[in-house]
Order: C-alpha cells, then structure tokens, then sequence
C-alpha cells in the first residue's frame, strides 16, 4: 500500500506543492477567511463551508440572523457556528499578533484553547491552510484517521482524548518521515485520493 500512495504522491506532487504555496500568500483578509472556514468544517462538507465563507464575507453586517440563514443551508450546528463566526473577528485581532512568533506546537494548542469553536484539530487546520504549519503538526480528521487505519499506523480511527490526538499525532509524523512525503503535502494526498482533487 505504501508503493500506491508513493505513485499516488509522485503523480500530484507539483499540484500538492502548488496549493501550499498559495496558502503562504494569503493577505491578512483572505487569511481570517480560513480561520472561519475552519470553524465552519467540523462534521460538514468542506466545499459547502467554504461557500458559506464567501457568502458571509460579502454581507455587510454581521449579525445573528444573516449569518445563520447562510450557515443553515451549508453546514451542520449552523448555531453554534454563528456564534463562533461572530466572536472570530475580536479573536483574529488577538491572534494575528504572534503567528509567527512560536513553535508551531505551542501556537497550535495556543490557538486551539483562545479560538471559541476550534480544538487541535481545527487549529491545525487553520495553520495549515495559511502555509504556517511547516510540516510540524497534523491535522487528525475523518479522511486522515481512515486512511492511517488502512496503512496499519493505527488501530482505530477514533479519537478519545486529547492525549490519543497526540499520541496518534507522532505515529503520523513518524510514517511521514519514514515514507519521505512531508506531513502537510501528505494531508492533501489522503484528501485528494478519497476525493479526486486538491482542496484545502
């Protein structure tokens, strides 16, 4: 299995490289973009988020009522995720500040304890996408654990705790070291291979 996705990778490589360069330049604004849009993915479709993300973008006020009549028709707890896209821009302003300033661990669980709706996962997404990860975290979601199960690196493709997150989180590392692929480019591979195109 491991030769399959070796070929997979060498096939999409030059487009995998291409998506992760663009995440580096992101301006400020197309880069709050991605922090909503990860508050957006969790349990939903990630094309119909990132719709939602530009239908928001484009309101001219924010309030309660427009933002959940997008989130309804895009993705799952439109009200939680109200709420959370409502508290995002106070949280952003706080955040932005110290992007670059730590490890990419500690600005990972950094993140995913002050952003209202993120956990590890999330906050691992949002670096990602914003080319800040540097291939030192991952992000640990349905696609991902799937195929870790099927390659044998895991048990089960679940996660209890967040102790499991990071105990699953070195096992990935370390089979993405072992196997030559970098972790961020290898995250875009499992996507693309369960769903035929380089997304986010």
């Amino acid at each position: 299995m491991n030769e399959e996705l070796t070929a997979l990778y060498e096939k999409r490589k030059e487009d995998i490289k291409k998506r992760l360069k663009n995440f580096k330049n992101l301006k400020e604004e197309e880069q709050f973009k991605e922090m909503i849009f990860c508050l957006l993915t969790p349990q939903s479709n990630a094309q119909k988020c990132w719709q939602a993300v530009e239908q928001v973008s484009k309101l001219d006020r924010w309030n309660r009522k427009n933002i959940s009549e997008i989130l309804i028709r895009k993705t799952r707890f439109h009200n939680n995720k109200t709420r959370y896209v409502l508290l995002a821009d106070e949280t952003w302003k706080k955040i932005r500040e110290y992007l670059d300033e730590e490890d990419r661990i500690t600005l990972r669980n950094r993140i995913a304890y002050e952003v209202k709706g993120y956990g590890l996962k999330e906050a691992g997404h949002f670096l990602r996408n914003i080319g800040k990860s540097n291939n030192e975290i991952a992000i640990l979601d349905r696609h991902i654990l799937r195929n870790l199960k099927e390659l044998g690196i895991i048990e089960e493709d679940k996660i209890k705790s967040k102790k499991d997150y990071l105990e699953i989180e070195q096992k990935f590392l370390a089979f993405s070291e072992r196997i030559n692929i970098p972790i961020d480019e290898l995250d875009l591979l499992f996507w693309s291979k369960e769903n035929g195109e380089i997304f986010k």
